[in-house]
């Protein structure tokens, strides 16, 4: 993979995880209990996947 290629990547990567950050606190939900829904649903998709 080409250098600017993969630095936008990883800039795109950055600037969409500070994004969604800027949404839940402007939303006003604490990301602790959104961590931990997240983290539920994927034990939870994970259990269906494995039967």
């Amino acid at each position: 993979m080409p250098l600017p290629t993969f630095l936008a990547l990883i800039f795109g990567v950055i600037l969409a995880a500070g994004a969604s950050i800027a949404v839940v606190q402007v939303a006003g939900l604490s990301l602790a209990w959104l961590g931990l829904f997240a983290l539920c649903l994927a034990l939870f998709v994970r259990t269906l996947r494995w039967h």
